[in-house]
């Protein structure tokens, strides 16, 4: 079910003019960065997606190593989903096509209901999507974990609630992380323009100097 969700007006306001004052470095990035930033003496320390560890629909742990010095998009769904999920999973086959051949970029796909959601279950629907190995990965695990990433890594919403017609609730965002961990943009996974704005985005994050 979809969860209307942004940001926070001030923490997007301080991400937008990151660009006004800072390093040289940052003056070069194309993207705000999103979330909570602290000042340690003259550098800034940015909002990070902090560590986890899940199994992908082929039984292969996916860590913070394996999207170390890479882009990926992110989202939460689940497999019995048939309200935004599906939408969202069309929608994420395009960006795969748009970076098929750039083993830079990667999807990671978190299912809300992992008791159901298992590495069979999560086999059968990346099949369903044309999902490719190792650029593609549906994730289960531990479902406290996955709701607690989503709230303070991800800076989205992810629970389970009996009063939906689905029994859970989850953003409807896709959101690009860059090779840092940090969130670089946040989109409509339902909407097509939304999705081709971020396959723009994701080009423009690869042109940046770090």
């Amino acid at each position: 079910m979809k969860l209307n969700q942004t940001l926070s007006l001030a923490v997007i306001t301080f991400a937008v003019l990151f660009g006004a004052c800072g390093s040289p470095n940052e003056k070069k990035m194309l993207l705000p960065i999103l979330g909570e930033k602290k000042l340690s003496n003259t550098d800034t320390i940015y909002h990070t997606i902090g560590d986890f560890s899940f199994k992908n629909q082929h039984g292969e742990l996916v860590n913070n190593k394996t999207v170390e010095n890479k882009i990926y998009v992110a989202d939460f769904f689940f497999a019995t989903c048939q309200s935004i999920c599906p939408q969202m999973s069309t929608n994420l086959k395009d960006v795969q096509k748009a970076f098929e051949n750039d083993d830079s970029l990667l999807i990671l796909c978190h299912t809300v209901n992992p008791m159901h959601d298992t590495v069979e279950v999560l086999s059968a629907y990346g099949q369903t999507y044309g999902a490719k190995k190792n650029k593609w990965h549906f994730l289960t695990g531990n479902k406290q974990q996955i709701y607690d990433l989503a709230k303070t890594g991800y800076l989205v919403n992810a629970f389970e609630d009996d009063g939906t017609p689905e029994g859970f609730l989850h953003s409807e965002l896709l959101l690009l992380i860059d090779k840092k961990g940090r969130i670089r943009g946040t989109y409509d996974g339902t909407d097509k323009v939304q999705v081709l704005k971020l396959i723009r985005d994701i080009k423009l994050l690869k042109q940046e100097v770090y």
